[in-house]
């Protein structure tokens, strides 16, 4: 496939997979909000940091390395040996379900029964949950690796909705069910999501549609493990750059939710204040994850597809290199520029929007530091994305081996930092880690993005660089809402709520202005795509 195809349908994908976030989490803001008045911050607490972790992390350890390793290079490839490989995360799954599951019940603070009923069941309900949606990995990488754009949005899309219909209505009939509600709530998700894949791929394998698309697998009974007659039963370089890509995956995997591991681990916060940082955390990560998770997970597809793997790059392709070099250029532009406005505007508003979004409960306390803390966070995840991004893509095993001990050590000093921040600044100082974590990381791509591209004449790292003049209007923009949220917000009334508002309109429109006419290459790339 021609690189401009693949970027093509790379760009289809992370539209359509930042619509599908736009959806699920647009449905699970509206539903917080609603659980919000209806439950005890110590049960979202319970359910949003300590049992999410076990699921994510489950997930996370057993397939995230398959994922990588399987995505790497063409479609051209055995695949009955790539789909043997990922069958593996069953077994690994329900190892880790096992394991982490009796850490969660005997060695983890329980709960108090009486204001959280039903904790064993929860443990056992989300361990599963992560296998179940194991089942559907090799159906998952197979869509994944051929661009099924349409299936993703729709498995994902209907298997969100059920979940929150089903949430939503428990909570109203059954609200003394506790944590009942989210167990069937989070088996119905993972369910719904792997028979969507399987119904998918019954009626698409043999169909002339994938005949035309000479699509390398033709029935149901391929999608199993296989035996291949004189030949090995896996693709043993992707197997040995999956346990490369695993111990990362594993140091990752603390660094992504390392203030979630220190808060169940260390108990330096109750299960209530779990709760409300659990409310920040998702309402902050809104945007990040609804934009820059699709742009990472879809371009790393591209570059992985348009580069080859561990290649200097005098020896790959100069054609794809260059469109490679002006694409990450102007996705770093495109993350940064949406990075800035959120920390820009967030300061300013973050008070008045927990206010609208929760109550008192979230606009008095911690609640605005939290937000505005998270709102610069977002700035470091949107340019961490889309550099680790291209730097996974690019690696060659002794490549990810040496960015592992990076990781150990990073990952040592994350949670230590992590610690004792949390000491002195209470919720905030997990942020404040985080965002020590992820500058870390950025560093280290940065470094290796230069390196990459110092002996060709491109510079993608340009990207990092906005117009001055956009720069100026950031920081006016900032300085004048700042000053707006003193005099106009946020208990003077409505009348005063909605001039703060339309100063930051006016402000914003200034930006996007600016925007359109200083960087008008980006604002090509966009529109072409």
């Amino acid at each position: 496939m021609a690189a401009q195809d693949v970027l093509g349908q790379t760009t289809r994908l992370a539209s359509s997979s930042a619509l599908l976030q736009v959806l699920s989490r647009g449905v699970t803001f509206a539903l917080n909000a609603f659980t919000l008045r209806h439950l005890s911050p110590e049960l979202l607490g319970v359910v949003g940091v300590r049992l999410t972790l076990l699921y994510s992390t489950v997930l996370f350890l057993a397939r995230e390395a398959f994922r990588r390793a399987c995505l790497s290079g063409g479609t051209k490839r055995n695949w009955t040996k790539t789909i043997n490989l990922l069958w593996l995360t069953v077994p690994l799954g329900i190892f880790w379900s096992v394991f982490l599951g009796i850490v969660w019940l005997q060695l983890l603070e329980v709960p108090d029964p009486t204001l959280v009923p039903h904790y064993r069941a929860g443990v056992v309900a989300f361990g599963l949950s992560a296998v179940i949606e194991l089942l559907g990995e090799p159906f998952w990488v197979l869509a994944q690796a051929h661009l099924f754009v349409r299936l993703k949005v729709i498995a994902e899309s209907f298997s969100v909705l059920s979940k929150c219909v089903l949430t939503v209505t428990l909570v109203i009939l059954y609200p003394q069910w506790g944590l009942y509600i989210f167990c069937l709530a989070q088996l119905l998700y993972t369910s719904v999501l792997v028979m969507c894949y399987v119904i998918y791929f019954v009626t698409f394998l043999g169909s002339p549609e994938a005949t035309k698309k000479s699509f390398p697998v033709a029935r149901m009974k391929a999608l199993l493990p296989n035996l291949v007659e004189d030949e090995t039963f896996l693709n043993w370089k992707e197997a040995r750059l999956t346990w490369s890509f695993f111990k990362q995956s594993f140091l990752k995997q603390i660094l992504t939710e390392g203030e979630r591991y220190v808060m169940t681990f260390l108990n330096v916060l109750n299960f209530g204040d779990q709760g409300v940082y659990d409310i920040i955390n998702n309402l902050g990560s809104l945007v990040a994850r609804f934009i820059f998770l699709p742009i990472e997970e879809s371009f790393y597809v591209f570059f992985a597809k348009v580069l080859e793997r561990g290649k200097n790059v005098k020896l790959q392709k100069q054609d794809d290199v260059a469109m490679a070099a002006g694409v990450l250029e102007l996705l770093l532009k495109l993350v940064l520029l949406i990075g800035l406005t959120i920390t820009v505007f967030g300061y300013a508003y973050s008070q008045l929007a927990l206010d609208i979004y929760g109550g008192s409960m979230l606009s008095s306390g911690t609640g605005p530091s939290l937000l505005r803390c998270y709102s610069l966070y977002v700035l470091f995840l949107a340019v961490n994305g889309v550099t680790e991004c291209f730097t996974f893509a690019l690696m060659c095993k002794e490549e990810v081996d040496r960015y592992n001990f990076v990781m150990l050590a990073l990952s040592f000093t994350f949670l230590c930092i992590s610690y004792f921040l949390t000491y002195w600044h209470g919720s905030v100082g997990f942020i404040l880690a985080n965002c020590f974590n992820m500058g870390i990381r950025i560093a280290h791509s940065v470094h290796y993005i230069h390196h990459f591209f110092k002996e060709s004449s491109y510079r993608p790292l340009a990207g990092l660089l906005p117009s001055p003049l956009l720069l100026l209007v950031y920081i006016l923009s900032g300085a004048i809402t700042v000053f707006s949220e003193v005099f106009f917000c946020c208990d003077k009334g409505w009348v005063a709520r909605l001039v703060h508002v339309s100063v930051g309109a006016l402000c914003f429109a200034a930006t996007i202005i600016t925007m359109f006419y200083r960087e008008t290459k980006l604002v090509h790339f966009v529109r072409g795509q």
